[in-house]
């Protein structure tokens, strides 16, 4: 095992300190490399570029005392000793260790606005004095009663069934972290039952009323395209406003003579590589090639201004829905499995991690076959005597 002091640059101006225990690598199935390391966040900080002599001087106390520490813990190791549940890790803060988890998806690309939304509502909650030795059962279902009966949002309404199970799991992702780095000697979250997920209603189109919208009008033709080409791809907005010609595949054609083509791209909320293969409309909405870093779709704008366009144009077209640019997905996967497409197929064309996510639109199609089951015509079965 290898012991460090190590620096982590933070988003408030500051550098954390913490202590790496790096305990080797293996090769997994895939060749690649796995690192195994454990850390120990030592609640100290250094003051980036001090200007005064003050700073200077509580920088040097704090590595000082790092330092100190780093050398207690060598010595544990040397001696046998080593254990990861220790009581300096129990002295840690809660609220700063989940500063320093959050910093840590920032860096990653990971759901980062969500730690921060669900941070807000633990400062609220939780007092900064509380450490990990003060986190037990009764702390974990606090912070729940709290979200269900006490959290609002800016606009001072209760939070949604969904909001509070977010934030919730970040909470609790937080102190399974917590758990298998030492900081808490038992995973208290396993006693703690969460929010369960509300099933949300996922508005989508249907083909003729995609066919409708076609035909439609709209005041921003960017608008259009890039709708049309979600809704026959299923592409989200973050990675429709970032796609480039690089990423865009003319493929020649197949073995019978029909045109090929492809995105490839890497998913801006899962940071998957994608290959999608597209069809000669969807294509056809892009328009003509251009340089390989400019973007497809330019001058398009995520806002209030621009989803009130997209209603207009719905109503202009007959549409009565609720319709929002993701709406588009729904409706590419709706299509799809109403056109015999697997739910297989279906969820890796939509870049699913999970076959569960897109079983939630397979629902759709079943509750719209019962739908279908009352549309056949009333037949008089009196003269059978079933009436």
């Amino acid at each position: 095992m290898k012991i460090h002091l190590k620096k982590k640059k933070l988003k408030s101006g500051k550098t954390s300190l913490y202590i790496e225990y790096y305990k080797g690598h293996k090769s997994t199935s895939k060749n690649k490399i796995k690192h195994f390391r454990e850390f120990e966040y030592l609640d100290l900080y250094l003051i980036n570029d001090p200007q005064t002599a003050q700073d200077k001087r509580t920088n040097k106390e704090q590595l000082e005392l790092a330092k100190k520490i780093l050398a207690i813990r060598k010595a544990e190791v040397y001696q046998g000793k080593f254990k990861i549940q220790n009581n300096f890790k129990g002295k840690t803060t809660f609220l700063s260790y989940y500063e320093l988890k959050k910093e840590e998806r920032y860096e990653t690309k990971g759901n980062y606005d969500n730690w921060d939304a669900a941070q807000k509502h633990l400062e609220k909650y939780c007092p900064e004095h509380i450490t990990f030795h003060d986190v037990d059962v009764d702390f974990i279902k606090g912070f729940r009663k709290y979200l269900d009966t006490v959290a609002v949002t800016k606009s001072e309404k209760k939070l949604s069934q969904n909001t509070k199970h977010t934030y919730f799991n970040k909470f609790k992702a937080c102190l399974r972290a917590a758990f298998d780095e030492g900081f808490l000697k038992e995973n208290l979250v396993k006693k703690v039952k969460g929010f369960t997920m509300a099933e949300s209603t996922r508005e989508y189109l249907t083909s003729q009323e995609l066919q409708n919208l076609a035909r439609t009008e709209c005041r921003f033709p960017k608008l259009k395209r890039a709708f049309l080409f979600s809704a026959l791809t299923g592409v989200r907005w973050s990675d429709i406003n970032k796609l480039k010609w690089e990423e865009v595949r003319d493929e020649g054609t197949d073995q019978s003579g029909r045109p090929m083509y492809r995105i490839v791209f890497k998913q801006k909320k899962t940071d998957g590589v994608e290959y999608l293969y597209i069809s000669k409309q969807a294509r056809d909405l892009l328009g003509e090639r251009r340089k390989p870093e400019d973007r497809v779709f330019t001058g398009l704008c995520y806002s209030a201004h621009m989803n009130i366009q997209l209603l207009k144009w719905c109503m202009q077209a007959g549409i009565t829905k609720h319709i929002t640019f993701h709406s588009a997905r729904h409706t590419n996967a709706v299509l799809l499995l109403e056109n015999g497409a697997d739910i297989y197929t279906v969820s890796k064309r939509l870049g699913h991690r999970e076959i569960r996510t897109t079983q939630i639109y397979a629902k759709i199609i079943d509750e719209k076959m019962k739908q279908a089951a009352e549309m056949l015509p009333k037949l008089n079965l009196e003269t059978m005597g079933l009436s």
